[in-house]
Formats: C-alpha cells, structure tokens, sequence
C-alpha cells in the first residue's frame, strides 16, 4: 500500500480488525519511511447479480425485495424474521457461490420454493400461488394434490 502522505510504496500493517458483519477489515498502516499513520478498509468486491425476468428484462438482484416477499408468504405464520432472513442469505450465499452473474426468476422462484416448503406449508402455498400464478383453481388443487404426494411420500 503506498502511503498517502509521502507516496513511498512500503506500508506496514500494525493492526486489524474485523468491522460490522465480518465484511469489513480495518487495518492501520504505518510508512516506513515517514513513519505517519492511516487506516485503510478492505472490502469483498462482489460482482452484483442480474435477475433475468420472465419478459427477458433484467434488474440487479435485490435482497430486501426477496425477503419482502417472503415475508408476505409467512405473514400470520408461526415463521420467525430471524429464520426468513437465514432463509433469504442462504440463497444469497447459493447464489454468489455458483459464480453466476445472472439468474432466470425461475430458478430464483424455485430456489425460494424449495426453501419454503421445508419451512411452512402454508408460506410454501401462498408463494407458489403468487410465483406461479395458477390460472384456475384446478391447477392451484394439482399443485396442493402434488405436495400432498410428496409428503406421503416422505412418510413412507
């Protein structure tokens, strides 16, 4: 690192430490030639994600969008904020780790889907209703008909 005050390119790092979530390091440097302070702060620089729309528009992807609507599938559900936001970083986690920059919504919609069903029934429903948009009552009942098979299934 070279040092702000006299450009000399030898910085010594005399400490660090971990800020906010553990996204941030603060290190404080020292020149080594003319012996000034400064504090530099080390971020991950992430590439953001583009959601790919189903009419083929894209946008960033947007956390606090996806919480805000699992949130309305939970609304009244035994669902804490605490196991929604677990739910929604696990997906942020899954999506930065394949080292994609741009994903379908129908995968996305899956991603949250998959999730739900394993956390509340009920949640899983009403997003699937929304994500899906079922056309008529007979599709919305194959779909509850479908999770029933799979629970019994699971049971057997």
């Amino acid at each position: 690192m070279k040092c702000p005050f006299c450009n000399f390119g030898d910085t010594k790092v005399i400490d660090s430490r971990a800020q906010d979530d553990n996204s941030v390091i603060r290190r404080r440097r020292m020149c080594e030639k003319c012996g000034k302070r400064f504090t530099t702060y080390e971020r991950m620089d992430l590439i953001p994600i583009t959601v790919i729309k189903r009419d083929g528009t894209r946008e960033i992807f947007d956390k606090v969008k996806l919480q805000n609507g699992i949130m309305k599938s939970c609304n009244k559900r035994p669902v804490t904020a605490d196991q929604i936001t677990k739910l929604v970083d696990d997906i942020e986690n899954t999506l930065i780790g394949s080292g994609e920059r741009e994903v379908d919504s129908a995968t996305l919609g899956n991603m949250v889907i998959d999730r739900l069903k394993e956390l509340d029934e009920v949640a899983y429903v009403r997003f699937a209703s929304v994500y899906r948009q079922f056309k008529d009552i007979e599709s919305f009942i194959d779909e509850l008909e479908k999770m029933r098979y799979e629970k019994s299934e699971g049971q057997s």
